[in-house]
């Protein structure tokens, strides 16, 4: 997995390379979104792939919900507010992070 490939790299004026910090937009609750009760074994990553047909929009749960833990493990037995409009929190993603 290329986890990295999307996110742009920029050269300081000593050529010293760095990539670019990442934005992520709010995503603000939506009649369209799902609600959830996860069970053991969860994770950001398969709830992403099970919702939008893409592992790599993990990130979109992940901030719906404020998480702060550095896993794509779901705590088992919480609800989690699952995004529906997907579509305009990707192109809120990418204007954010235009360069």
């Amino acid at each position: 997995m290329k986890r990295y490939e999307s996110i742009k790299v920029q050269q300081s004026p000593e050529g010293k390379q760095y990539r670019i910090t990442t934005i992520y937009p709010d995503t603000p609750i939506s009649e369209n979104d799902y609600y959830v009760i996860t069970t053991a074994g969860d994770r950001y990553d398969t709830l992403a792939d099970q919702f939008y047909n893409d592992h790599t929009l993990w990130w979109v749960i992940a901030a719906a919900n404020n998480s702060q833990r550095a896993s794509l493990i779901v705590e088992p037995g919480i609800q989690i507010r699952i995004p529906g409009n997907i579509d305009t929190i990707i192109s809120n993603f990418n204007n954010a992070n235009k360069q």
